[in-house]
């Protein structure tokens, strides 16, 4: 049975993530920072379907925590699937946008990229397959007014992806990243009221949890060992 980490797995995102992989036959550790009584629901969801899953707490920013955290998982094996879900929103217009909501943005997308996949690294290489999946959003694609900060972070990992994708490729292991649109049920439909969603969406909808997380059960398949180093766009023809 493989194992899986999906960071900011208490969201509906990540939740619907989480439960998907808990389909595909995986064990899901099911990450949680500020709301870890939602990760454990997310877990109790997972058991009452037959799967195995268990909650894990701590910050992505903290380095040292992240670490400690991980090496506990690591001790009963590697984690073989990693989904760096974990994301915030702070916006502003950059003029008026203060260092602290800058800094905390970028820095759960790319320090907590950095802190949770490096520690997990070696222990994926030694079993020679890996899958390492990072959402990312459309704003990393084509930008968004009051989130320079936002987009600069998932532009950020754009590159990440790519780089550890050319870094990986002989070992067996994928690294994707894939950038919704404005999917029902999270922080960025609430932004936007249906006819907004209309002008802004060519589809004329928000996506579905579902469909991101369909894409992620096929992204950690067999089936997909040629495909590595894509941002893969799910956003309903918006870019």
């Amino acid at each position: 049975m493989k194992r899986a980490l999906v960071t900011g797995g208490s969201g509906p995102l990540g939740r619907c993530i989480a439960l998907r992989l808990a389909r595909e036959g995986c064990q899901v550790h099911v990450h949680a920072h500020g709301h870890p009584e939602r990760a454990e629901a997310v877990c109790d969801a997972i058991r009452a379907d037959g799967g195995q899953a268990a909650a894990v707490v701590f910050d992505v920013c903290d380095s040292n925590a992240t670490r400690a955290a991980l090496e506990g998982l690591l001790e009963d094996g590697p984690i073989q699937i990693l989904i760096n879900n974990a994301g915030v929103h702070d916006d502003a217009p950059l003029a008026g946008m203060k260092p602290d909501q800058w800094t905390r943005v970028v820095d759960v997308a790319l320090l907590g990229f950095y802190n949770v996949t490096q520690p997990l690294l070696l222990p994926m290489i030694r079993e020679r397959w890996g899958r390492i999946i990072n959402i990312s959003s459309v704003s990393g694609v084509i930008g968004n007014r009051g989130q320079v900060n936002y987009s600069a972070a998932k532009s950020g990992l754009h590159g990440a992806t790519k780089a550890l994708a050319l870094e990986l490729a002989s070992r067996g292991i994928t690294v994707n990243a894939i950038a919704p649109g404005i999917i029902g049920g999270t922080d960025a439909e609430t932004q936007f009221d249906t006819a907004t969603i209309r002008r802004l969406v060519p589809m004329g909808r928000a996506g579905r949890p579902e469909e991101i997380a369909d894409l992620v059960g096929w992204l950690v398949s067999g089936d997909s060992g040629y495909l590595s180093g894509q941002i893969i766009n799910v956003n309903g023809a918006m870019a």
